[in-house]
């Protein structure tokens, strides 16, 4: 079915709000800052309640988050405010009786636990500790919960970390001392606290302590920077904690040896429960009688994108098996039904983050919902809760049967503000790319489209680069802007993207300039074809991360593609990017292992030794804070343009890392790079 077509489908069945012609105004980044955002949506006990925040900003830009509460069992209820204090609250959960919400806010200046009866009242703060609490669980019972502080290892008490997180803060001397890797990630520098875990009791007093249950160890749990308490549960009878981290080492800048470790409540021995598996483990999950742990494993050392598989541990009898062997996908989240059997899981598929049903016991999969970009809230006895995304949809809860019937949409937090937008319309379409195996990718139409017109192209390539350009709506890279600036948007999933299979992910590993290449040439010369109303000759290519490296090797190996390019966060030079990158696993994996082993490789897919072939003009945008491809590399190309004399210009933020985060320097990067590809394209 044609994605147009799907958008009116899912338009009956109450999925999309408004039909395109009742919206008035081209999709600006000014509609998306301002966008609301629904989150930390969880699912009551028993099925019946859903709690959710929604972000929302008012007509300055001021933002303020509250928490609601609906009903499921009736079908006409609304939802119903809980909150309307200043500030956030985030990281939700229901008591086991389903009568209190408990959930973070920083009311008082500090990231503390707060509790909410819902039978009334106002929401109560239920701890008081020295640091700020960044993640929290509750044991199965409620009556325990485990929490996510960053501490210093060698503190024995929560005082003496806070003591010297201040005692940094204060000294006046600025030097940093290492003794070894990983002395900075993402976007900070180490000050050597770690991320650990501690238990406390709820029992109706104020949690003044808790026991860290990690402590001493020299590693971060939950990983960072992108994981949380997913990574960490209780075990069904409360008696231990299952977390996964690292061991302590000196190798953890270039391994991705996670495990999953148990950890008595009380503190103490902890045991490596995958201690065979020198690949990544995640995501333990229990079933709620106790019988079965389900966890994510990878099996190969250090590569971060290798398939996840669902492996099932019987907490009785100790066997364990890989569920769905055969299955291709690699699932990214894993929830137990209620008859603590059948698993739901989300993974990415053809341009899609579906949902699936796996039967533990025959390793049956089934697809339920394959449409946008979902992720499972939680499962009752016969729906799934969902958050559905897509390229017209900013994020929304919907329920639907475990037969994929019955879809129906819970909230609806953007009604007012999608009522005014006008999106493109946008399809999913394939090729023969390399080898002439089967490549797919997007192409949306400018909001203004007329069927008389031909439209210059917005070409875009993702990141990762095992990664994707699917069907949802980005807070960032959003697809739609280039839409509503009158753009032909075009996006391909080349060899080595997500969601078409493990062989398809790892063929771009130790060939970066080569089958992902071919496959956008190839694609950018299909869709051409396909679609007349797009104008090859007035196309602007723009990525991020892998996606900038692809803008530096199109100069070099595609030089007359495009009428210009826009290189965020790429990849200039892979010798000196080696040695400055912070997580080393990644480069070693893909090139074939350090710069000194494989220095051929290396070399040969490197953007600087082809500088002699570039003529395409440039904008390269860059953040200072950013880690993982140090600015250095936007630098260069830069200055080795303004050299060439190429055109080209620079925009750097100092205070952004890979991704552009605030609002305004948002809309600053949006203006520039629109500004610039309507300069080469001659867009009016």
């Amino acid at each position: 079915m044609k994605k147009s077509a799907l958008i009116l489908a899912l338009a009956g069945a109450g999925v999309v709000s408004t039909v395109q012609a009742s919206k008035t105004e081209d999709f600006t980044v000014q509609h998306l800052v301002k966008i609301n955002k629904l989150h930390s949506a969880t699912l009551s006990n028993d099925g019946n309640k859903l709690a959710y925040a929604v972000k929302k900003f008012d007509s300055e830009g001021e933002a303020s988050s509250d928490l609601y509460i609906q009903d499921l069992t009736n079908p006409d209820s609304k939802a119903k405010q809980l909150t309307s204090a200043a500030g956030t609250e985030h990281n939700l959960a229901f008591s086991a009786d389903d009568k209190t919400l408990y959930f973070l806010a920083g009311r008082d200046g500090s990231s503390q636990l707060y509790s909410l009866s819902l039978s009334g009242g106002e929401a109560i703060q239920i701890s008081d500790l020295p640091l700020d609490i960044e993640g929290f669980k509750l044991s199965q019972d409620s009556k325990q919960v485990v929490l996510n502080m960053r501490v210093f290892p060698e503190c024995k008490d929560l005082v003496c970390s806070k003591d010297k997180f201040e005692a940094e803060a204060e000294r006046k001397s600025t030097g940093r001392e290492y003794k070894q890797l990983m002395v900075r990630h993402w976007d900070t520098w180490s000050d050597h606290s770690r991320s650990h875990l501690f238990v406390a009791k709820l029992n109706g007093e104020k949690i003044s302590t808790a026991v860290d249950v990690t402590a001493g160890l020299d590693t971060e749990t939950p990983p960072k920077p992108f994981s949380g308490m997913e990574e960490v549960t209780f075990t069904p009878d409360g008696k231990y904690v299952v977390y996964s981290a690292k061991a302590p080492s000196k190798d953890q800048a270039w391994i991705t040896n996670y495990d999953l470790w148990q950890v008595p409540v009380t503190g103490g021995k902890t045991v490596n429960l995958t201690e065979a598996n020198k690949a990544w483990d995640s995501h333990p999950t229990y079933s709620a009688d106790g019988r079965y742990l389900a966890y994510l494993a990878m099996t190969k050392p250090g590569f971060e994108a290798d398939r996840y598989r669902i492996m099932l541990r019987d907490t009785v009898t100790g066997q364990e098996k890989e569920v769905a062997p055969l299955w291709d996908r690699s699932p990214s989240s894993l929830s137990f039904g209620k008859d603590n059997r059948t698993l739901y899981v989300t993974a990415q598929d053809v341009g899609q983050v579906s949902i699936f049903e796996v039967n533990t016991q025959f390793g049956d999969v089934k697809t339920v919902f394959n449409d946008g970009s979902n992720s499972i809230v939680g499962v009752n006895n016969d729906k799934i809760i969902f958050n559905h995304k897509s390229l017209v949809q900013p994020g929304d809860l919907h329920s639907i049967s475990f037969d994929g019937q019955g879809l129906k949409r819970l909230t609806n937090v953007n009604k007012e503000n999608l009522a005014k937008i006008k999106f493109g319309e946008f399809e999913q379409f394939s090729f023969k790319g390399w080898n002439n195996e089967e490549v797919h990718g997007y192409w949306i139409k400018p909001t203004d489209y007329k069927a008389s017109k031909k439209y210059p192209i917005a070409f875009l390539v993702h990141g990762g680069p095992q990664g994707s350009f699917g069907n949802s709506f980005s807070s960032r890279w959003n697809a739609q802007l280039w839409a509503g600036a009158g753009y032909g948007v075009v996006m391909i999933d080349f060899h080595g993207s997500t969601g078409y299979g493990q062989a398809f992910t790892d063929s771009i590993s130790k060939d970066w300039g080569g089958k992902p290449l071919e496959d956008l040439q190839k694609g950018l010369a299909a869709v051409t074809k396909q679609q007349k109303w797009l104008d090859g000759d007035r196309a602007c290519a723009l990525g991020g991360s892998y996606g900038g490296y692809m803008m530096n090797w199109f100069q070099g190996n595609w030089s007359d593609g495009f009428n210009c390019l826009v290189n965020h966060a790429g990849l200039f030079d892979m010798r000196s990017m080696y040695y400055v990158t912070e997580e080393l696993w990644f480069p070693e994996y893909e090139f074939g292992g350090t710069y000194e082993d494989n220095k051929e490789l290396y070399e040969k897919f490197n953007p600087v030794n082809y500088v002699e072939n570039w003529k395409t003009p440039m904008l390269v945008i860059h953040g200072e804070k950013d880690f993982r491809v140090p600015y250095g590399q936007g630098l260069a190309a830069f200055s080795f343009m303004q050299r060439k004399g190429i055109p080209s210009e620079l925009l750097i933020y100092p205070e952004e890392n890979h991704w552009i985060l605030n609002p305004d320097n948002l809309e600053q990067w949006y203006a520039n790079v629109l500004g610039w590809m309507d300069r080469w394209t001659e867009n009016k």
